[in-house]
């Protein structure tokens, strides 16, 4: 896919509008912290990687505003703007990281100018090294792949969700270039079908053999041993191993188990979040009603039906075959790989 989803380029962030496709492709020029925000909520960006990485460029859009404030004032100012970024979307912890990581490259800053500069720089490391990141997932996740795999794959975990190349679809891409893969399965995926719009408009591009199938489907390939192995990407990783990913990705997990097919995790390690002991205590978002009860603005469900749509899930670690990273591939116990990697 030649067109990345974030760059910045002339002052501005440029965001691909990921709400437009498959059927446009539009960029946004994004030059204020409140438009970023905005973006993030409304999936205009989105991927865990990606929100990131836009989180880090916010934050200087920022500092941008307050360069003419007193020196203490800035810093209570930028605060505020990198909890207001950081509180976004609340599962993806990489929006966070992103925010904090950037804000500390300037905390021994004394002008106002120096701190926006380090902030600015710092979000273009984070950007080069997500990219370079994925494609260390690619290389170690395509080692786990036999020859001529079906792989199933759910939500997106590719360029769009990331600067480039893609977790989930950075080892789907590394196995085909490696001539392993022989076709891959995307599930439309709930919310706002990101799988059918997204990952299979990501694989045609690239001329990797797609097959989009309804996600109550899955089951019925699994019983006819259609699946190879299955790979997703994940929005935070507990230091326990258990894995948020978009809805849906528990239950095809149990499947996989229940099958003997690998289930396997790709994503950055800025994903694991230490502090967060168990999927439980990761905070899962919730989303409108509408996108449940309409189709494309018509209703779809009886006018006043109560509707549940959470936007995640969580997958005990227990279904989870290997964490793939950047640093390598992660296995169980998960608690004492992820602390050793960190380490």
């Amino acid at each position: 896919m030649s067109k990345p989803p974030i760059k910045w380029e002339d002052g501005h962030l440029w965001l691909l509008d990921q709400t437009c496709l498959p059927s446009k492709v539009i960029y946004l020029a994004i030059s204020d912290s409140s438009q970023v925000i905005e973006a993030i909520q409304n999936l205009r960006v989105r991927g865990a990687p990606a929100i990131g990485v836009a989180g880090a460029y916010a934050l200087y859009l920022a500092a941008k505003d307050y360069l003419n404030l007193p020196l203490e004032r800035f810093w209570e100012s930028l605060d505020s703007s990198a909890k207001s970024i950081s509180s976004a979307r609340p599962t993806a912890v990489n929006l966070a990281w992103a925010v904090s990581r950037a804000k500390d490259a300037a905390s021994n800053a004394t002008t106002t100018l120096e701190a926006a500069n380090l902030i600015l720089a710092e979000a273009k490391k984070v950007e080069v090294e997500d990219r370079a990141g994925n494609e260390k997932i690619g290389h170690h996740g395509a080692a786990l792949i036999p020859e001529g795999s079906t792989l199933l794959t759910h939500c997106n975990a590719g360029t769009l969700a990331t600067t480039g190349y893609g977790t989930a679809l950075g080892v789907v891409r590394t196995a085909w270039a490696s001539g392993k893969l022989k076709e891959v399965i995307a599930t439309e995926t709930r919310p706002l079908l990101q799988g059918a719009r997204l990952t299979t408009w990501e694989l045609m591009q690239d001329n990797i053999p797609v097959r989009l199938v309804v996600d109550g489907a899955v089951g019925h390939l699994f019983q006819r041993g259609e699946i190879t192995a299955v790979v997703v990407g994940a929005d935070r990783i507990a230091a326990n191993g258990d894995v948020a990913n978009k809805i849906g990705t528990y239950g095809i997990a149990i499947l996989a188990q229940a099958h003997g097919i690998p289930f396997y995790v790709a994503a950055p390690f800025s994903t694991v979040d230490l502090k967060t002991p168990t999927g439980s205590d990761i905070p899962i978002e919730e989303r409108e009603r509408d996108e449940v009860a309409s189709f494309a603005g018509i209703p779809s469900a009886p006018e006043g039906v109560t509707v549940f749509n959470p936007a995640f899930d969580v997958t005990p670690s227990q279904y989870v075959s290997a964490i793939i990273t950047e640093l390598g591939v992660i296995k169980a116990p998960y608690n004492e790989g992820l602390r050793r990697v960190a380490d």
